[in-house]
C-alpha cells in the first residue's frame, strides 16, 4: 500500500475593529498574522510497495497584514467604500535554497538556520467600490481591487489529489498579483418581488505558475526547477434573477467566464484555458412552502468540464507504449450536472427551542459525473487505448435533525 500526503499547518492571530463615526461614516481596520508550516509531500510504502518512502523537507513562512476601510455615504444616492491593505510575506529557515541554470541544473545552494530570513515580499493592496441609486428600482455599482497571493497550489491532474503541491513564494516563485475591475447593474421588478442583476468583470494576473512540459513532479524536492512563469486573464458576465416572496421562491444564476494563461515555454506562448476555466455555469434553486409544516426544495447545477491535458496519440519504443501530449489543456472533462432534492418538516415551536427534520437526496438522477479520467491499454487488444472514467457519489440520501434554542 502507498500513502501520499501533503498540506499546510497554520497558527493565526487576527483582530478586526469597527468605528462608527456617524450615521454616514463607518471605519473598519484590523490586522492578522499567520505562521505557516508547509508540508509539500510525504510518500510512505509498506513492504509490498514498488517505490521507496520519501519526505520532502518542510518550509516555513510568516504572513502578516494590516488594513483599513472607510464607508462613506456621500448622499442618499451615492455610497463609496475605499480602503488599503498592506501584506507582508517572509520566508524563513530552516531550509536550503537552490539556484538553477537554464538547463534546470543546480549551480549553487545556501543553507539557512531556524528563523533566519530567506526572502521577504510586501505589497500595498488598494480597493474602492461605489454604488449609485438611479431610481427606486435600479442601481449601478463599480469596483476595483488588487490582491497579492503568496501561497500557490500546483496540480497537473484532472481533479484534486494528494500529489497536488502547496508551495510558498520563495527566491524563485514570486507572489501572484491580481487586479480586478467589475461593473454591475441591479434592478427590481413587480414591487420588489423579483431581484435581478447583470455584472461584468475583468482580471489581470501577473506571476502565474505552471509546470513546464515533461516536468518531474512526484515528490520532487527540487520542484522549483520544473516551473514556468507567465501571465493570466479572466473575464466574464454574471446574470442573476431571484424571486423573494410568495410560496414559491428561489433564484436562477448563469455565468459565462473564461480563465486563460500564457507562458513562453508552453503552447508556443499562445493563450490557453487554465484548469479552473469553466465557460458556462448554471444554478437553479427553488423552494416551495407546502404548508406551515413542510417546505420542499430542489437545486440543479451545471458547469462546463474543466480544461485538461489528455494524450493526443502514442508511440512505441522497445515495446513500451509512450503517450503523446500536444496542446496544454487542449481537452475538456465531460460537463458536470446534478439535481439535489429535499423536504424539511418543521416541528411545533416550543417555548425554549425549535427544531426541524430535513430529508434530502444528493444527485437524485444518479448522474455519473467524472471525478477523473485515466488512459490504459485495452485488455483484449493492447494496440488500442481506452479512457476510463471514475465517478463518485451517484446517489446520497441523508436525514438531518436541526434544533436551536
Amino acid at each position: 500500500m502507498i500513502d501520499i500526503t501533503s498540506g499546510i499547518e497554520d497558527f493565526n492571530l487576527k483582530e478586526d475593529f469597527q468605528y462608527f463615526i456617524n450615521p454616514k461614516n463607518t471605519l473598519k481596520f484590523g490586522f492578522n498574522c499567520i505562521y505557516h508550516t508547509f508540508m509539500p509531500g510525504e510518500i510512505s510504502s509498506d513492504d509490498e510497495g514498488f517505490i521507496n518512502s520519501k519526505i520532502i523537507d518542510e518550509k516555513y513562512a510568516i504572513e502578516s497584514a494590516a488594513y483599513f476601510s472607510h464607508k462613506f455615504d456621500v448622499s442618499n444616492l451615492l455610497k463609496i467604500t475605499y480602503g488599503l491593505r498592506y501584506s507582508n510575506f517572509s520566508v524563513i529557515g530552516p531550509g536550503i535554497v537552490y539556484s538553477y541554470n537554464e538547463n534546470d541544473e543546480i549551480i549553487d545552494s545556501t543553507s539557512y538556520n531556524k528563523g533566519e530570513l530567506i526572502k521577504n515580499y510586501g505589497y500595498f493592496e488598494p480597493r474602492i467600490s461605489a454604488s449609485y441609486i438611479l431610481n427606486k428600482k435600479s442601481s449601478v455599482k463599480i469596483s476595483y481591487a488588487r490582491n497579492a497571493q503568496y501561497i500557490h497550489l500546483l496540480s497537473n491532474s484532472t481533479s484534486s489529489t494528494p500529489t497536488d503541491l502547496w508551495l510558498p513564494s520563495s527566491t524563485i516563485i514570486e507572489p501572484q498579483i491580481c487586479d480586478q475591475l467589475a461593473l454591475g447593474y441591479f434592478r427590481n421588478f413587480n414591487n420588489n418581488t423579483f431581484e435581478t442583476s447583470v455584472e461584468i468583470y475583468y482580471k489581470d494576473m501577473q506571476n502565474q505558475i505552471d509546470y513546464q512540459n515533461g516536468a518531474d513532479i512526484l515528490l520532487n524536492e527540487k520542484v522549483e526547477s520544473q516551473l514556468v512563469f507567465g501571465s493570466g486573464r479572466a473575464y466574464g458576465i454574471e446574470l442573476f434573477i431571484k424571486k423573494k416572496t410568495g410560496k414559491l421562491n428561489g433564484w436562477i444564476g448563469y455565468t459565462f467566464s473564461r480563465t486563460e494563461r500564457t507562458f513562453n515555454e508552453i503552447n508556443e506562448g499562445n493563450w490557453f484555458p487554465s484548469k479552473q476555466d469553466r465557460t458556462h455555469d448554471v444554478s437553479i434553486v427553488g423552494m416551495y412552502s407546502l404548508n406551515k409544516k413542510w417546505t420542499l426544495s430542489a437545486t440543479w447545477v451545471f458547469n462546463t468540464g474543466n480544461a485538461v491535458t489528455f494524450p493526443s496519440g502514442k508511440y512505441v519504443i522497445d515495446g513500451l507504449t509512450i503517450p503523446l501530449y500536444t496542446d496544454r489543456n487542449g481537452y475538456r472533462m465531460p460537463d458536470y450536472h446534478r439535481l439535489d432534492i429535499g423536504a424539511t418538516y418543521t416541528n411545533k415551536k416550543k417555548k425554549r427551542y425549535e427544531s426541524s427534520w430535513n430529508f434530502s437526496v444528493y444527485n437524485a438522477y444518479a448522474r455519473k459525473n467524472a471525478y477523473s479520467i485515466d488512459f490504459r491499454e485495452n485488455e483484449n487488444d493492447p494496440t488500442m487505448t481506452e479512457a476510463v472514467r471514475l465517478a463518485l457519489f451517484q446517489i446520497v440520501p441523508s436525514i438531518t435533525y436541526n434544533f436551536k434554542f
